[in-house]
């Protein structure tokens, strides 16, 4: 943990981190055991259970830093290609000009709204330039609002609300509420304003720039999958006279073109599913049963704690198998 002064641009450490502790015991073990222990097959057993201990603390490394966990809701018949990450947020840009059923989409994450002011895409015939942005915020209406409150925007419904920046969100149920200021500047010069962009505005807004027809609004970042899921039941079960859950499970079609996959899937506690190196589990649903929530993990190193648990369990049968057989011997020899 960090603590910044304030009004200064450093940090000073309080309280040592995960990574730091990790790295600490990594380390150490890799030298006590290059230090202390000579190769003999007398000692394989011990070489075997630092082995495991040592892929035991890469895997934890590796999935703090590669793991990518998101969200899936659906209601009764939704059908989705994505999953929601409540953590990031990304600025969608969204060209919805056209006939067909697909809007060319540009999502512009919240670290490049946070560290740039000027955005210029070669997808968009505009410029973008971020006016403020709160990671966190709370937003009310001006006649809410108090005296001399003032909009950050001019356009839209964002010219009647007022934005206050907030603290980060720490609760485990509770989450940040980013909005920001964004101006539109065609490149064709001039300028269209300034928006709010929030995640609390729920309902995209649209401006017409080059001819097109355009939305924008802050979202959760999405993760899009070369397959689709699509809810056909959910399930709530409850102990009789209580409000307490007894099991909740979500039977979805699992729909892959690409691999001419089209099957149902139960999921539920315990009981995963798992496609195309991401796992599924039933993590939740709405208070009313109206939706399911579904958790979608990616850990390219879900594997290491198995192995490391094996060779581990392995090290250790190898190091007491060769104590019991030298313990049988000087038996032996003793009754001899």
């Amino acid at each position: 943990m960090w603590w910044p002064p304030e009004g200064q641009g450093f940090k000073i450490p309080i309280f040592p981190g995960g990574h730091l502790i990790g790295a600490v015991l990594l380390i150490n073990l890799i030298a006590a055991h290059a230090k202390r222990f000579r190769w003999t097959w007398r000692k394989l057993g011990i070489h075997l259970t630092h082995a495991g201990l040592i892929i035991m603390l890469a895997g934890g490394l590796f999935t703090d830093l590669f793991a990518v966990e998101s969200h899936v809701r659906l209601a009764r018949g939704d059908t989705k290609n994505y999953s929601e990450d409540m953590r990031r947020t990304e600025l969608a840009v969204i060209d919805t000009t056209g006939d067909n059923d697909l809007d060319q989409v540009t999502a512009i994450p919240d670290t490049v709204l946070r560290h740039n002011r000027l955005i210029d895409h070669s997808s968009l015939p505009f410029r973008i330039v971020v006016r403020n942005f709160y990671q966190n915020s709370r937003l009310k209406m001006l006649k809410d609002a108090e005296d001399g409150a003032r909009p950050i925007a001019n356009q839209g419904p964002g010219a009647m609300i007022a934005v206050e920046p907030a603290p980060r969100a720490t609760g485990v149920d509770e989450r940040d509420v980013p909005s920001a200021a964004i101006e539109i500047l065609p490149k064709d010069g001039g300028s269209l304003g300034t928006w709010l962009a929030s995640d609390a505005l729920g309902a995209p807004q649209t401006f017409s720039c080059g001819g097109r027809t355009w939305m924008i609004t802050l979202r959760p970042a999405r993760y899009y999958k070369p397959y689709s899921v699509t809810l056909q039941k959910f399930t709530h079960e409850k102990y009789a006279g209580t409000e307490i859950p007894k099991n909740f499970s979500s039977k979805v079609t699992l729909i892959d073109s690409e691999r001419s996959v089209n099957r149902d899937v139960l999921i539920y506690m315990n009981h995963p599913l798992r496609y195309r190196g991401e796992t599924f589990y039933q993590a939740g649903f709405q208070p009313d049963d109206s939706a399911t929530i579904l958790q979608v993990v990616h850990n390219p190193s879900f594997i290491a704690p198995y192995i490391a648990c094996v060779i581990v369990a392995a090290g250790l049968l190898v190091q007491f198998g060769f104590h019991l057989v030298g313990f049988s011997r000087q038996r032996r020899s003793a009754i001899a």
